[in-house]
């Protein structure tokens, strides 16, 4: 199993537009976050975590030319915004894409999208061709990984995070019930967001982050859904030995 990090930047991405900081200024291209969004394969097929706004420079940078299925976390412009770009995938590829989610964000695209969902054919366009589905709570199979989905709180929001084998992906958390804590036991690699290094109604910060680094006792950990204050090289040094900064383009193989 693959994972390819996309992105891993917040909804303003990194450098954030009309911002002058050290970071949105660095040359360091780990400092240079797309939104967040994760590929995961496995023997050939493809899994897509988020349709993030960037998705379509996102695949043009690193080759992605097939998407199998997507699991969406929520319905947050950041995750959803490059859906559209979805019907190339289903046009060349010749295929119908499966799109995962709980039941409050399928509404919400259904919603949003209605362009897309409401049947019939759009003048003067192509549509992706798409199906909702909500995610079964006990788990199910996509090519070889068994996907487990994790409710994760989202400020008022009860989001998903998804546990596939045993790497966990968990972004925009602010936090994690006990029964989704019993499903990350004996992870491998757990993916999860640090937004900054200040408290946050609606995200881990970088401390809320590490203490439930420690709770869940992974063998690794990644950060990602990362924002313009984190200076890679700098935040780096100052984590623990099994904690790094996720960067995008970073590629993970097991």
């Amino acid at each position: 199993m693959k994972l390819i990090f996309l992105g891993t930047g917040t909804s303003t991405g990194v450098p954030s537009l009309c911002c002058d900081c050290p970071v949105c200024r660095s040359d360091d291209a780990r400092n240079k976050r797309l939104r967040s969004s994760l590929l995961v394969v496995e023997d050939g097929h493809h899994i897509l975590i988020d349709t993030s706004t960037d998705l379509r420079q996102q695949c043009l940078l690193h080759g992605v030319g097939r998407i199998d299925s997507v699991l969406y976390t929520h319905h947050h412009a950041d995750h959803v915004h490059g859906i559209d770009e979805l019907r190339s995938f289903s046009h060349f590829n010749g295929i119908r894409v499966p799109c995962y989610g709980n039941r409050a964000t399928l509404d919400e695209l259904r919603k949003n999208f209605s362009y897309i969902f409401r049947g019939g054919v759009q003048t003067g366009g192509g549509l992706p061709n798409l199906e909702l589905l909500e995610a079964p709570g006990e788990g199910f199979r996509l090519g070889g990984v068994r996907v487990l989905p994790l409710d994760i709180l989202h400020g008022g929001l009860t989001i998903l995070g998804y546990r596939l084998n045993d790497v966990a992906y968990i972004t925009d958390c602010s936090g994690l019930p006990d029964e989704t804590l019993d499903r990350l036991a004996g992870l491998d690699l757990l993916i999860l967001n640090a937004v900054g290094f200040e408290p946050h109604p609606t995200h881990f910060c970088l401390s809320d982050a590490l203490k439930a680094v420690e709770a869940i006792r992974p063998r690794q950990a990644l950060l990602t859904h990362i924002n313009h204050k984190f200076d890679h090289e700098t935040v780096s040094r100052g984590l623990p030995e099994n904690v790094a900064l996720a960067h995008d383009g970073l590629c993970v193989e097991f």
